[in-house]
């Protein structure tokens, strides 16, 4: 551990683990043209000693991080829509029961989980700053209010539309550092005995498979059980239930409800357990886990050098957020990955952010087929090496970095 900075959850110190230097945004895919102008920050990680919030150390701006033409659909993936298609109907079965009930979706994206609800004819809104993104929602016939999340935002969304009984949000509140408005915001939206449910990649996970690639510009916070249930009882919520999923490579459903209005779940006390024998409150946790983001790194760039002197041709495969921090952190450029594969058309033709490595269309992939593919979307490997056998069966071979440094 080095420096010391205070925490923006409760003030208390943070102690930095890792630096992985001068980094990009990491969803702004500028086109070739555009090279040089690109916005760098410092992407130092640390560890609140006092609630256990795991946090960056340098905020982006959030203007920056989500512009208009933020190009990542939750859609793109058929895994995510079955997930959130059963998410739907949990809380269709659940929390929207009622009569008349009201859901807001806070980072609804593309309307992924949002339609679903609409579908079934329950009153909702969608909330989203990028635009492009919202206006797909949009199309499809769902309510969305294109902008931020915040206090005021609420109380305007309560004003005009009346109080929630659910409001959710996935993949979304770790990025936002500014998350003592977000819980005001929410306090003034919900009905009483509503609740605010929240997925997000799950610390646990990251630490323990060394998911290092999780921690980029959006994942502000990285979550545990314990430091949510610290930051819930700041902004008068309790932590009431939690439950582990598979998505993502590991994420954690966080379900809370203003002090006193819901009975806490024993899924609580079992996950704060969990927590308390895997050390996730201990700072040597964090500077082991440091330890070996700095061996995987290494390994990876010699095994591509090695590579590339025995003259393999070497590709990535999906141009996520994830793999700025890979690309750029270890040092992987064109010389060493020749393009990266990409079905999303807003990302093709352009280069990732910072390492410049050209992103190619997915057809690309297969003219021909690479020696090698390093796979940056690996929290979607069942889906893609399912869908891309004939890679495999033409001699290809996958790169995979996490949990460790492998070839299959």
């Amino acid at each position: 551990m080095t420096s010391c900075h205070p925490c923006r959850i409760c003030g208390g110190p943070v102690r930095e683990f890792f630096d992985f230097g001068r980094q990009p945004v990491s969803d702004v895919f500028p086109a070739p043209a555009d090279v040089g102008t690109e916005h760098f920050y410092r992407l130092a990680v640390g560890f609140c000693e006092d609630c256990t919030m795991v946090q960056q150390l340098e905020e982006v701006s959030r203007e920056k991080m989500f512009p208009a033409d933020y190009p990542y659909r939750s859609s793109g993936s058929s895994l995510m829509g079955q997930h959130f298609e059963a998410t739907a109907a949990h809380f269709l079965a659940t929390e929207l029961a009622g009569a008349d009930p009201f859901y807001v979706e806070i980072g609804c994206n593309d309307g992924i989980m949002l339609n679903s609800v609409r579908a079934a004819g329950v009153r909702h809104l969608g909330v989203d700053p990028a635009a492009h993104a919202a206006q797909t929602a949009g199309a499809s016939g769902s309510r969305v209010h294109i902008g931020f999340f915040e206090e005021s935002t609420a109380h305007r969304i309560r004003e005009t539309e009346g109080a929630a009984q659910l409001v959710f949000s996935a993949n979304t509140i770790s990025h936002i550092a500014y998350i003592d408005s977000v819980f005001a915001g929410v306090h003034a939206l919900l009905a009483e005995g509503g609740v605010f449910v929240f997925e997000d990649r799950y610390l646990g996970d990251i630490v323990t498979h060394t998911y290092f690639d999780q921690i980029y510009d959006e994942h502000f916070y990285l979550f545990s059980a314990r430091s949510v249930q610290a930051m819930a009882r700041r902004y008068g919520f309790d932590l009431i239930d939690v439950e582990h999923l598979p998505v993502h490579g590991g994420t954690m459903r966080y379900t809370t409800a203003r002090s006193g209005e819901r009975p806490v779940r024993p899924s609580v006390s079992r996950q704060l357990s969990y927590e308390h024998d895997q050390k996730l409150a201990e700072s040597a946790t964090y500077a082991s886990f440091g330890a070996r983001i700095e061996s995987h790194c290494a390994q990876l760039h010699v095994l591509l050098t090695d590579l590339k002197a025995q003259g393999k041709r070497v590709v990535g495969y999906g141009a996520t957020c994830k793999s700025a921090t890979v690309t750029n952190y270890c040092a992987i450029g064109p010389d060493l990955i020749s393009a990266v594969c990409d079905s999303t058309p807003d990302k093709q033709h352009r280069v990732t952010p910072g390492s410049h490595i050209p992103i190619v269309p997915s057809a690309s992939f297969t003219a021909p087929y690479p020696d090698y593919a390093v796979l940056f979307a690996w929290n979607h490997a069942a889906e893609i090496m399912a869908k891309e056998q004939s890679f495999k069966a033409a001699g290809g071979r996958w790169i995979l970095y996490v949990p460790d440094i492998h070839v299959v």
